[in-house]
């Protein structure tokens, strides 16, 4: 069984920074793509980046392009969100999200396993 517990998030002023983590318990940790999605109220759950296990590298959605940054440490089982430039409309519920096979994909119903979701709020 593999369970994800975010940490972090929380509210700032636009144009802050903020950063989430998410700790995975189970095995085979680096073999899984993590990938981060959020949900702001009334729309449907966004793609935000992955990180690939395989291949160790990065995917961004282009609305976050240049401002946030995933990263993993593959001995400590966690993956990390850095966000900078924060605007109004990243308030959002993020989420982590596993995933263990090799196929690339953005789509959230592809990914395996969820964490409960952190709160990020962004005001004007």
């Amino acid at each position: 069984q593999v369970q994800l517990v975010e940490s972090g998030g929380g509210l700032v002023q636009a144009g802050g920074s903020l950063s989430v983590s998410c700790a995975v318990s189970g095995r085979t940790f680096s073999r899984y793509d993590m990938a981060w999605f959020r949900q702001a109220p009334g729309k449907e759950r966004e793609f935000v980046g992955v990180t690939r296990w395989s291949r160790s590298s990065t995917f961004y959605a282009d609305s976050v392009k240049g401002r946030f940054t995933i990263s993993r440490d593959n001995a400590k089982n966690t993956v990390y969100l850095q966000m900078n430039s924060l605007k109004p409309e990243d308030t959002a519920v993020y989420y982590c999200a596993a995933k263990s096979t090799e196929v690339f994909t953005t789509i959230a119903r592809f990914y395996d396993y969820w964490g409960q979701g952190t709160q990020v709020t962004v005001s004007s």
